[in-house]
């Protein structure tokens, strides 16, 4: 990694570290997108350019490490295991995390919460880079399939994430279960 890719690296880590930090202490109604760059050391400009939303950012501070490990996961998987199987357990062990005080707020929050579904998306290219290696997909073909991976662990989730009318989330029945479910629908195509 070059030092312009490690810089950018490092001041999204600050934003969404500042981001999680004030929703925390102040409650995330109360956290200003000008505060979190404030606290980072950046331009509100700057800010923009990391993150479409102050949510985004707060979720980012919990998931960043989340892609790497996925794909940590993939190229760690048992040789010869069906590909589907390798994704449904790497997706699985992302949503193992036990319950901290920053899980209970994206929780409590609906927007929060909508912003932590989204972050499924943000694991696409290291699924790219080894469905493209372990499958010899071009890399067009590769994207494409992480992008139906990426999707498939998002319905999957939602489906998971049961929301009471009082706002407390309980899950339905077992994450891998639904990703199951969810990625099987590709196993055709990650043969």
């Amino acid at each position: 990694m070059g030092l312009r890719e490690r810089k950018k690296t490092e001041t999204r880590a600050a934003l969404s570290t500042a981001a999680l930090r004030l929703a925390l202490e102040k409650g995330v109604d109360n956290v200003r997108v000008d505060e979190i760059a404030e606290a980072a050391n950046v331009s509100p400009r700057t800010y923009n350019n990391y993150f479409p939303s102050r949510e985004h950012a707060i979720v980012a501070g919990i998931t960043a490490s989340r892609a790497l490990q996925v794909a940590e996961a993939l190229r760690g998987s048992p040789p010869g295991e069906p590909l589907v199987d390798s994704l449904v357990a790497a997706f699985a062990e992302q949503y193992r995390e036990p319950p901290t005080e920053a899980l209970a707020l994206i929780n409590s929050t609906p927007s929060l919460r909508e912003a932590y579904l989204d972050t499924v998306s943000s694991m696409e290219p290291p699924i790219a880079e080894v469905i493209a290696e372990r499958l010899g997909k071009d890399p067009t073909g590769a994207e494409v399939l992480a992008a139906a991976v990426s999707a498939a662990a998002r319905i999957a989730v939602q489906r998971w994430v049961n929301v009471r009318p009082s706002g407390l989330v309980v899950p339905a029945g077992s994450v891998e279960d639904h990703l199951r479910e969810a990625i099987g629908h590709l196993e055709p195509a990650l043969r």
